[in-house]
C-alpha cells in the first residue's frame, strides 16, 4: 500500500516524530511504501483563495506533497495538540486539499490519526477527533483509527508508555 505520511510538529524529535518513527518502521517492515512529508521543514503557504486552482487546474504554490497524494492509498496525520486543535503547520497542509478536491475527495483513501497532547484530561483530544472525523467525511475517506497520546509532554513522556509500540502495531497491521 502507498502512505503518505504528514507530520505537523516543529520538534524533529518531538513526541509525534516518536509516534510516527514507529508507526512508519512497522508499515515498513509490512511491506508498504511511505512517502514522510514534515510540513514544519518545508516552505508551504497557505491557502489564498485566489481559485488560481479553479481556472489553472493546479495550485498556485507547486510543492511535492499533492500529487503524491492522489497516488496514495492512505493518508496519516500526525499532530501534538496545540490548543486544542491541530498544529498549523499541518492545518496548512489541511487546507491546500482544495486545490486539489476533486482528485482528492472519494478516493476510498483510508486514514490514521496520531496525536500527542500533554494534557490527559478524558476531554483533551475531543476538538481534534472532531476536526479529523470532519475532514474525513468531507473527503470520502475512511477512518483506520487513531493513537492519542495524552500525557505525553516530551518525547521521554511517550518513550515511557507503550503509544510507540502501539503505532508501531498500527503500521504492521494495516493490511495489503
Amino acid at each position: 500500500m502507498h502512505i503518505v505520511v504528514i507530520t505537523g510538529s516543529p520538534h524533529r524529535n518531538g513526541t509525534t516524530a516518536a509516534l510516527a518513527d514507529a508507526f512508519i518502521e512497522g508499515a515498513r517492515e509490512a511491506g508498504h511504501d511511505i512517502f514522510r512529508f514534515d510540513a514544519a521543514k518545508e516552505k508551504i503557504s497557505p491557502c489564498l483563495a485566489c481559485e488560481h486552482c479553479r481556472a489553472k487546474g493546479r495550485c498556485i504554490h507547486d510543492d511535492e506533497l499533492l500529487p503524491v497524494m492522489e497516488q496514495a492509498e492512505m493518508v496519516v496525520f500526525v499532530t501534538p495538540l496545540y490548543y486544542f486543535g491541530m498544529s498549523a503547520q499541518l492545518k496548512s497542509v489541511v487546507d491546500r486539499f482544495y486545490a486539489r478536491n476533486a482528485a482528492l475527495r472519494g478516493r476510498g483513501k483510508r486514514t490514521l490519526l496520531l496525536a500527542a497532547a500533554y494534557d490527559d484530561n478524558d476531554w483533551t483530544m475531543r476538538d481534534l477527533v472532531g476536526h479529523y472525523r470532519t475532514i474525513v467525511r468531507y473527503m470520502n475517506w475512511h477512518d483506520a483509527g487513531m493513537l492519542l497520546a495524552t500525557g505525553c509532554g516530551c518525547r521521554s513522556d511517550v518513550e515511557k508508555t507503550d503509544f510507540p509500540d502501539r503505532a508501531r502495531e498500527m503500521g504492521r497491521h494495516l493490511g495489503a
